[in-house]
């Protein structure tokens, strides 16, 4: 890389206004090519970052690691990570940039994340940004989920990333609060179990209380919790949403639907 290219990346480091920092339920992946109130509420999303990113950080669900690593990938590929799905699914892509460059300015932050040069888009990422950024001309980049560590880790390191906001970087927690796949099968109609809305009303209150400990703690809500979080994968984004929710921030709501047994709730903090 020439030194003039480098100069104008790291000048961009320092010249942006505080980005928000998103939490999205992302949900059937079939979202990516669907027209509904979710996918509605995505675009409203997208427009409501009035100041162009310099580059998306995604944290899903979906890249589950042993340790903590983020996408360098320049060119980043479209990862259709789920099966049985029609034809036409497999032929959404969503070629956004890589970015290589903030990639590495994190780990320069936070010394114990690694580099994985080949990791793509997994689906918990660019099912959301199709119609988040439909353009794709966004660089985008990944971070993993240690799936070994404790919960307090993971709120911890998440606000460690604080800093990216202010050099123009839109942080996205992309996962599900409420995600338990066998008993959504099981279930012949879409109406919320009873445990579903109880644990998911209960989260959204800790979150307007700004109580994070208990969510961090989520296990002490007892049996809803047991059946609304059976695996911690698609609730740990959520909590690296809210470790970076300065003191007055404020924490919107910008979608709110349960069904069967999942939440598709979303929030927008600053």
């Amino acid at each position: 890389m020439k030194l003039q290219e480098l100069k104008k990346i790291t000048d961009t480091f320092a010249k942006s206004d505080k980005m928000p920092a998103f939490f999205i339920g992302h949900g059937n992946p079939m979202n990516a090519i669907l027209d509904n109130p979710f996918t509605k509420s995505l675009e409203v999303m997208g427009k409501s970052v009035l100041q162009k990113p310099n580059a998306i950080l995604v944290v899903s669900a979906h890249w589950l690691s042993r340790g903590t690593f983020v996408s360098t990938s320049p060119k980043p590929e479209t990862i259709y990570d789920f099966g049985g799905f029609p034809a036409e699914l497999y032929k959404v892509t969503y070629p956004a940039p890589g970015s290589p460059e903030y990639a590495r300015e994190l780990m320069k932050d936070i010394p114990l994340v690694k580099e994985d040069p080949e990791q793509g888009l997994d689906h918990g990422a660019w099912t959301i940004l199709k119609h988040m950024f439909p353009k794709a001309d966004i660089p985008v980049f990944e971070m993993s989920i240690d799936y070994h560590q404790p919960m307090q880790y993971h709120f911890d390191l998440a606000a460690q990333l604080s800093s990216l906001r202010q050099k123009g970087v839109l942080i996205i927690g992309s996962g599900n609060i409420v995600h338990n796949l066998s008993l959504w099968f099981a279930k012949k109609d879409e109406s919320p179990y009873d445990w579903n809305i109880e644990f998911d009303e209960w989260v959204k209150d800790r979150i307007n209380q700004r109580d994070f400990q208990s969510l961090i703690h989520y296990e002490n809500k007892g049996a809803s919790a047991k059946l609304a979080v059976p695996t911690p994968d698609h609730y740990i984004p959520m909590l690296y949403s809210l470790a970076l929710a300065g003191k007055e921030e404020a924490i919107q709501f910008t979608y709110e639907e349960v069904f069967s047994a999942a939440s598709m709730r979303a929030f927008r903090i600053g």
